[in-house]
């Protein structure tokens, strides 16, 4: 299931994602930072791509770096995440993308702590979160 490639027309993304969830995974859009409903989200469990539910972020991973978005060191598997350059608004970033369903899920900076030094700044629109641990995919 998890290697499973997840097409949809865009009509019918706009059936199955909330308004919010359409603009940014599928427009590349961003939220606001400080109002996303999983940045100062402390429960132990699994963060999926909200388009797919493909597993994406452990809790164990994630940590507060102050920008007002969920962020995370490190992914559950590096297959799962897709990375592309981008350079809108003039700023050269790494795009972060759900490897199954090809949804926009943020960015990827190599500010963030140890063991990896990268910090993948993660929507919460682009997310949803289940009490379970990984592995479940």
């Amino acid at each position: 299931m998890k290697n499973e490639k997840v097409a949809r027309s865009e009509t019918e993304w706009k059936q199955v994602l909330t308004s919010e969830q359409y603009r940014i995974l599928r427009e590349k859009g961003t939220e606001r930072a400080f109002t996303g409903k999983y940045w100062k989200h402390k429960q132990d469990g699994t963060y999926l791509c909200a388009g797919c539910g493909l597993e994406l972020f452990s809790s164990e991973t994630k940590f507060d770096s102050g920008t007002g978005w969920p962020s995370f060191w490190d992914a559950i598997d590096q297959t799962r995440i897709e990375t592309r350059h981008d350079s809108s608004y003039g700023m050269h970033r790494v795009e972060a993308l759900c490897s199954r369903c090809g949804g926009h899920l943020g960015h990827l900076f190599d500010d963030g702590p140890k063991p990896t030094g990268q910090r993948y700044c993660i929507n919460s629109a682009s997310l949803k979160f289940t009490n379970e641990k990984p592995g479940r995919q």
